[in-house]
């Protein structure tokens, strides 16, 4: 599985072209974006200092696809993150996005286990197994790698990260 593998090393030279040392040829930010919806960790350099420049090149095309109309962030999202930059609040946010995702990633995989599991009230007519696994097909796509492995080592992280909401959400709810 793509996700197994190690992460897609991408070079930026002096003319800011990107380089995939894979298949030795050079790629655009599209290009890099479907590697990561097909499940595959990118890591950018630059190729002069050695800088890990993956945060900035995904930053990037967010914004891109952000400015295209196809929104995912919601304004009040856009907002509350500009303000965590700014407050104490930044040293929480992290921990409470990740956490945040990987519930969504857990609730696409449930929902993806019951697809399978009900049988739907058209299962007699001719063909819709085949529309069956087209849809599934389908949903695997919209999402992803959203469903992929983990990282080694992310339930620990995770254990934390939740242990560390909780108590934010105590010190909240004092307040």
């Amino acid at each position: 599985m793509a996700a197994d593998k190690a992460p897609l090393l991408i070079k930026r030279y002096a003319s800011r072209r990107l380089y995939n040392t894979e298949t030795s040829d050079y790629v655009t930010l599209e290009d890099i974006a479907t590697f990561i919806r097909d499940g595959r960790e990118v890591r950018i350099v630059d190729l002069k200092s050695g800088d890990d420049l993956t945060r900035q090149y995904l930053l990037q095309i967010i914004a891109e696809h952000e400015s295209r109309g196809e929104s995912v962030l919601p304004l009040e999202v856009l907002n509350d993150l500009v303000r965590s930059y700014t407050s104490s609040a930044q040293s929480v946010v992290p921990q409470f996005l990740a956490a945040s995702f990987e519930i969504l990633r857990e609730g696409q995989s449930k929902l993806m286990e019951n697809m399978a599991q009900i049988p739907h009230p058209m299962s007699n007519v001719p063909g819709f197994d085949a529309m069956q696994r087209q849809q599934q097909a389908f949903m695997r796509a919209m999402m992803g790698g959203w469903t992929d492995g983990k990282p080694a080592g992310q339930g620990q992280d995770m254990d934390e990260i939740r242990r560390q909401l909780a108590e934010l959400q105590k010190r909240i709810s004092k307040l």
